[in-house]
């Protein structure tokens, strides 16, 4: 096998170990993918200051998200069917990550559940929530959060209705895969993912199996999750999530300066700019691109955070720059994951920290604290 050296190299690895509709789901946009595009390509655009002459010992990019200590500012970013990457994908993630030092994140659309990520790591983690019309469900949901010692609600504001995605339909995305010619086909192909999931029996949305009233096969599930995400989401939720759970609440999927200014009103700790890594409104603004607008109206009255086309670590670092005060990764970890398990999502985060350190470095700077928009050159026009 070549030798992994950059995330593109896990990309690759992943596309032809995993199965094609779950691969997809992973790596695509919607509509055009004009936005998913855009979240990586415009990183590019951010050119840096080579600096010399600069005592470089003593590097650290130890930091902290929400009072969290981090080893570096990146979290891993809350995506749903991970477990469908690889069997029991989001239990070897967590575990990757707290070996790691960075935060977890587990989405409500989890293939593992709650209790199964809490009995195999030790590090508290945190939990994503989508608000739903069964608000009874979502209380329990919480407070199985809780009781899972999880350190900090994600709740995510830009999933009220369903983006076009146009590569899902076409593969007839399902959990667990739909068993017509063409998906059997293409899961022959991918031994390893079949073994993996042969061997586990978490194959189904493991937070909602079994906790909802009715739900107990994938058929009911699809009609209830189409009949559940609320249109109706609203700030006065927000205040309702927030008193509920009572601890630290992190917004995600905020793209705008006005409501960014209503994130940082809600008494929220974090807001995270995000457009949904281009799978909601096609067309929007990249992540990197919103960033500083929203940091500069709101940087000082709550923690800014962004996702969004991050595939190294001097992204991370140009985020990091623009005032960002941590970054996410959704698709460079799920690669990683695909590729090679948890030993692929703790590749990814050495391949990201030691880009992070290294570019820091040749931008003269030892310490994550000290970046700032200096170690960036002025766009030309």
């Amino acid at each position: 096998m070549t030798a992994i050296s950059t995330i593109e190299d896990l990309r690759r690895l992943a596309e032809q170990r995993v199965p094609r509709m779950f691969y997809d789901y992973c790596d695509a946009g919607s509509w055009t993918e004009s936005t998913f595009r855009a979240n990586v390509s415009d990183f590019q655009d951010i050119k840096l200051r080579q600096r010399v002459a600069v005592n470089l010992e003593h590097r650290s990019t130890v930091s902290t998200m929400v009072g969290t200590r981090v080893a570096m500012p990146v979290a891993i970013a809350p995506t749903g069917l991970t477990g469908m990457q690889h069997a029991d994908g989001e239990i070897l993630a967590a575990k990757a990550a707290e070996a790691f030092g960075v935060p977890f994140t587990l989405s409500t659309m989890s293939i593992c559940s709650i209790e199964d990520v809490a009995a195999n790591t030790t590090a508290p983690f945190w939990f994503q929530l989508y608000v739903m019309r069964d608000r009874d469900f979502i209380e329990r949901l919480i407070n199985r959060a809780k009781a899972a010692r999880c350190s900090a609600l994600m709740l995510t504001m830009d999933l009220q209705i369903l983006g076009q995605r146009h590569k899902d339909a076409r593969n007839g995305l399902s959990v667990p895969p739909q068993l017509g010619l063409r998906n059997v086909l293409n899961m022959m192909s991918k031994p390893r993912w079949c073994m993996g999931m042969l061997g586990t029996k978490r194959r189904q949305f493991g937070n909602i199996i079994g906790h909802v009233k009715g739900i107990d096969n994938m058929t009911s599930l699809a009609t209830w999750s189409a009949q559940q995400l609320d249109p109706t989401l609203n700030w006065d939720d927000v205040a309702w999530v927030k008193k509920l759970w009572g601890g630290k609440l992190i917004l995600k999927g905020i793209q705008d300066v006005e409501d960014a200014k209503r994130a940082a009103d809600s008494g929220a700790d974090a807001l995270i700019v995000s457009n949904h890594g281009g799978r909601q409104l096609d067309g929007a603004e990249s992540s990197i691109r919103a960033l500083p607008a929203i940091v500069d109206a709101v940087g000082s009255s709550i923690e800014v955070h962004m996702d969004g086309g991050i595939r190294s670590g001097q992204d991370v670092l140009k985020a990091i720059a623009l005032g960002a005060r941590g970054t996410y990764i959704g698709r460079a970890f799920n690669f990683g994951l695909g590729a090679m398990g948890q030993a692929g999502v703790t590749k990814a985060l050495e391949i990201i920290h030691q880009e992070l350190d290294l570019t820091m470095a040749f931008c003269g700077r030892t310490q994550i604290a000290q970046v700032d928009q200096g170690i960036l050159l002025p766009a030309r026009r």
